[in-house]
């Protein structure tokens, strides 16, 4: 089970390289059109600043968006002191305590670090779920914390982000940037195709790091609780119960443990998550590694 944590992080880590070649492709199409080297490195300065703004404030952002708001001990009592216990056993710093009101079961975790991360829950998980279960999906949310997935996450919004802005503002400089341009038709069409496809490609390198990392944190919260089977429980119910959320936003469907959005045609190729009956396979598979 090691071995395979281990290859998970440096799966990510070669994934995370693509999206840097994806943003100096742009740049380096963009030298080509217009004569000038430079420019390669300017688009990858630009999207590198444009990426550390949003991984500073893409956590706030995503509570934003989901609607999600902080509680404390008296708000809850249940679900904090689950966070508090589980904070405890692994020797971390407390996180900030959220719930979403929302009927369908769900939890997401973000934040750049363990001492800036933030838990949520729905209402609809917390009704549903035994102890055990709310333990075992908190378990999960915490390994994120605690493989630092949360920063993985926003640093790969923040280079999707950027490359979608890029790829838009590069297309109207190739149509709109003047009389000094390379006329070669044959790199106009290259560089059209490669800006369309970019964004697309992007999406599908940040859905891959998200499914990756939703394997991680299912192992790293049975490991937390010894309790492979709870964890299997937990998401047997999500599978049972899950539905899409009332506020759905595809920017931070890769967040929660269980895919928020409503199925679509490609939902499987662009899916954040990996299938859940897969997920509780590798459960029952490795129960007696944890």
């Amino acid at each position: 089970m090691y071995k395979a944590i281990a290859a998970n992080k440096r799966n990510t880590f070669l994934i995370m390289a693509v999206f840097v070649g994806i943003i100096s492709a742009i740049g380096y199409i963009v030298s080509i059109f217009y004569g000038n080297t430079s420019i390669t490195w300017w688009v990858i300065g630009a999207a590198a600043v444009y990426a550390l703004i949003q991984y500073f404030a893409a956590g706030a952002l995503a509570v934003a968006m989901t609607g999600a708001h902080e509680i404390q001990k008296r708000d809850n009592p249940r679900l904090y002191r689950v966070v508090e216990n589980l904070s405890i056993t692994l020797g971390m710093p407390m996180p900030k305590v959220y719930i979403i009101e929302d009927p369908a079961p769900n939890a997401f975790a973000t934040g750049r670090d363990p001492k800036h991360a933030i838990v949520a829950a729905t209402t609809g998980l917390i009704d549903i779920m035994d102890d055990r279960e709310l333990a075992a999906v908190m378990a999960h949310e915490m390994g994120h914390v605690q493989n630092y997935d949360i920063r993985v996450s926003m640093i790969a919004f923040g280079l999707v982000s950027a490359i979608g802005i890029l790829s838009d503002f590069v297309i109207r400089m190739l149509f709109f940037g003047g009389d000094n341009r390379n006329s070669n038709p044959l790199i106009l069409v290259i560089g059209i195709v490669v800006i369309i496809l970019a964004p697309i490609v992007a999406a599908i390198v940040q859905m891959a790091i998200s499914r990756q990392r939703e394997y991680l944190a299912d192992a790293t919260g049975a490991m937390t609780t010894r309790d492979s089977d709870g964890m299997a429980s937990a998401l047997g119910k999500l599978q049972m119960y899950g539905k899409p959320m009332q506020k759905q936003q595809s920017a931070t469907a890769q967040l929660f443990i269980s895919n928020p959005l409503k199925p679509g045609f490609f939902s499987k190729l662009f899916s954040s998550h990996p299938p859940l009956e897969d997920r509780i396979k590798r459960l029952r598979d490795n129960a007696s590694k944890f």
